[in-house]
């Protein structure tokens, strides 16, 4: 008999784990915008110009230090009479006290070495350029600041489209529940009617009507949840086929904003550095019409034979040098100066545009402030107008169900109520989508 119990207990619970219900993952807002932006290419590519920025530094100050140039060269001279042999000069007897007493009345035969080689190394370090360096080195580091400040302007993009998709995904599912509430009234009319005795046939067919129609509604809205849930999913690299369960719940109440006066965001970071840039760049084009003073110095070696095999037989010939050197431009046609006015030109209309960026910008940034403050205050109101409905909707149904209004009315309070409950959520939504783009913008 206990072995038969036993057996029991086992297969009941290899059946409990078998037929087990598939856990789904809990996401909160935060977990949510910080799995978007580990997923978001946008993020990854403005990280990826950072980085760019940053070894344009390494190449613009690489022109501070000292260069050294290695150079190395063969040479074989050709006798265009006889190319199979080297070059020589033969010296006549007629010379005479030119040649040793015992060469005296003899021909003498100079031959030219003609394999040579020479290896050298150029050292030059740049001194004062008057500015084409300098202002390079800052110009690039300008470059920078906007790659930084461009990677800050795409993660407050992601934070918002990130709590968007959230949101959106949470309003479904309250949109879901709402109909599904819609639908659940309909039917519990239809039965109060039903039961009551004998319904009238006009009533019964438009309460059935109605059904219908919340069953439509209440499809259209797991659609768009579904969807909502799929986006989200994607953005966040999640399992599509794994079931969300998103914790964080629209807010019961909403506090004030006490947003601070806008003075900067990244996208006139952007504009402000890179009219430094521009301006940079046209004093370092400029500079290009002043000298440049280095220090230079060189070694250079050399060898000379006739027999390529016989080379470096013989200890070859040494020179080296060290000074200054100063390299003045003399004529360009202008190209300096033309370089530099199209540099200032850009700098000039990216002042522009920054002036522009901050009208819009400070508009748009007390423009969400003023909103938020208006749906804030417009809540409670339509709260209140929400639980008005719903209590009409109740007396409503109860006559319904005694006979004394007709379907037609009740379906008005119903719309009336479902519509108020859907402008609620709506509103909900857009308060705090109204506090992210204040956010986003003077963050």
């Amino acid at each position: 008999m206990n072995k038969i119990k036993t057996i029991s207990m086992v297969a009941c619970l290899c059946a409990g784990v078998c037929f087990s219900p598939a856990y789904s993952l809990d996401l909160s807002l935060k977990d949510a915008v910080s799995k978007i932006e580990r997923e978001s290419h946008d993020l990854k590519k403005a990280q990826a110009n950072v980085n760019k920025a940053e070894a344009s530094l390494d190449a613009a100050n690489a022109n501070r230090w000292f260069s050294i140039e290695g150079s190395a060269s063969y040479m074989n001279l050709v006798n265009i009479e006889n190319p199979s042999k080297s070059m020589g000069i033969e010296l006549p007897p007629a010379l005479g006290g030119l040649i040793s007493e015992s060469l005296k009345d003899q021909s003498v035969y100079i031959e030219i070495p003609d394999n040579i080689f020479q290896a050298g190394l150029t050292l030059t370090q740049p001194i004062y350029t008057f500015g084409k360096i300098g202002n390079a080195v800052k110009s690039v580091k300008s470059a920078i600041k906007m790659a930084q400040s461009s990677r800050e302007l795409t993660a407050r993009e992601v934070r918002y489209a990130a709590t968007d998709l959230y949101w959106t995904a949470k309003m479904t599912d309250e949109m879901v529940a709402l109909a599904e509430k819609d639908l659940k009234n309909a039917k519990t009319a239809k039965n109060k009617l039903t039961s009551a005795g004998r319904a009238n046939r006009s009533n019964l067919l438009k309460i059935e009507s109605d059904i219908i129609t919340k069953q439509v509604n209440l499809a259209n809205v797991k659609f768009n949840r579904d969807t909502a849930h799929r986006m989200l999913k994607i953005m966040a690299g999640i399992d599509v086929d794994e079931e969300l369960v998103l914790t964080d719940n629209f807010p019961a109440a909403f506090s004030a904003l006490n947003a601070p006066e806008l003075k900067s965001t990244p996208q006139w970071e952007i504009l402000d550095e890179q009219a430094n840039m521009y301006e940079r760049l046209a004093r370092s084009k400029r500079a290009n019409n002043y000298p440049t003073l280095a220090a230079t110095a060189s070694y250079t070696y050399s060898s000379m034979s006739g027999d390529v095999g016989h080379m470096f037989d013989e200890k070859g010939g040494q020179s080296a040098y060290w000074g200054l050197a100063l390299q003045m431009p003399i004529f360009n046609g202008g190209l300096n100066r033309a370089n530099a006015t199209v540099e200032a030109m850009n700098a000039e209309a990216a002042r522009q545009d920054l002036a522009q960026a901050k009208k819009i910008t400070t508009e748009q940034y007390n423009t969400a402030i003023n909103q938020y403050d208006m749906l804030r205050d417009n809540l409670a109101s339509l709260e209140n107008a929400r639980d008005l409905a719903q209590k009409t909707y109740e007396l409503s149904q109860n006559r319904f169900a005694s006979g004394q209004t007709s379907a037609v009315e009740l379906a008005d309070v119903s719309a009336g109520l479902y519509s108020l409950d859907v402008s609620v959520l709506q509103m909900k939504y857009n308060i705090l989508m109204s506090a992210e783009t204040v956010k986003k913008l003077g963050e």
